[in-house]
């Protein structure tokens, strides 16, 4: 009995501590970030035209039943494939594994990426790439779907945070090939989180 005890207490402590809070100053700070980088016409992916009248991009509001902890299985066996984009470059991607998590009380999962190239760089070494789709595109979001930057996780769950989701350089500019989203990526829910729509 002592053993049960003590092994839920370890379940517990572990569940506990490999979940994280949904911190809206993070999100803010996202939102700031991304609008002064594409502000900036050294790292914007603007038009010239739509540089000069840029002022925000539009967000839906932030809202924390968009941020979830996602249960982590590291993929195992997979080969190396060409991820199609808009363009004719094919990008190197590996499938580094899935998340499992609920929204709105639906059980759903997404599969995330790794850049092979990237991954060979030391800001990238741990960067993990998770491309997405749902009802909203088309619609109120980019059609092409949207993407949200994350971080090889240390243990058996991840941290994803749909408010931070934002749009592919090519939903501005023509000139930029982007990866298209993975068809086992289209989510059949709406995800009224990140970025919307440009224009």
């Amino acid at each position: 009995m002592k053993n049960v005890i003590a092994f839920l207490v370890l379940l517990l402590v572990n569940f506990c501590f490999g979940q994280k809070k949904f911190d809206q100053k993070e999100t803010e700070k996202f939102q700031k970030t991304i609008n002064s980088e594409y502000a900036d016409p050294k790292t914007s992916p603007l038009m010239e035209e739509d540089l000069k009248t840029f002022k925000a991009l539009d967000f839906y509001p932030i809202d924390s039943k968009y941020f979830v902890n996602a249960k982590f299985v590291k993929a195992k066996n997979e080969k190396v494939f060409e991820m199609k984009t808009t363009g004719t470059r094919t990008p190197q991607y590996i499938k580094y594994g899935t998340l499992y998590f609920t929204l709105n009380g639906i059980a759903l999962q997404l599969n995330v990426y790794r850049n092979i190239e990237l991954s060979k760089t030391a800001a990238y070494k741990d960067h993990l790439f998770l491309p997405f789709s749902d009802l909203t595109s088309g619609k109120e979001s980019y059609i092409g779907g949207r993407y949200i930057d994350l971080k090889i996780p240390k243990g058996n769950t991840i941290a994803v945070d749909f408010n931070q989701a934002y749009n592919p350089y090519c939903a501005y500019n023509h000139k930029y090939s982007c990866p298209l989203v993975p068809l086992e990526n289209d989510l059949k829910v709406e995800v009224k989180a990140g970025v919307k729509t440009f224009h």
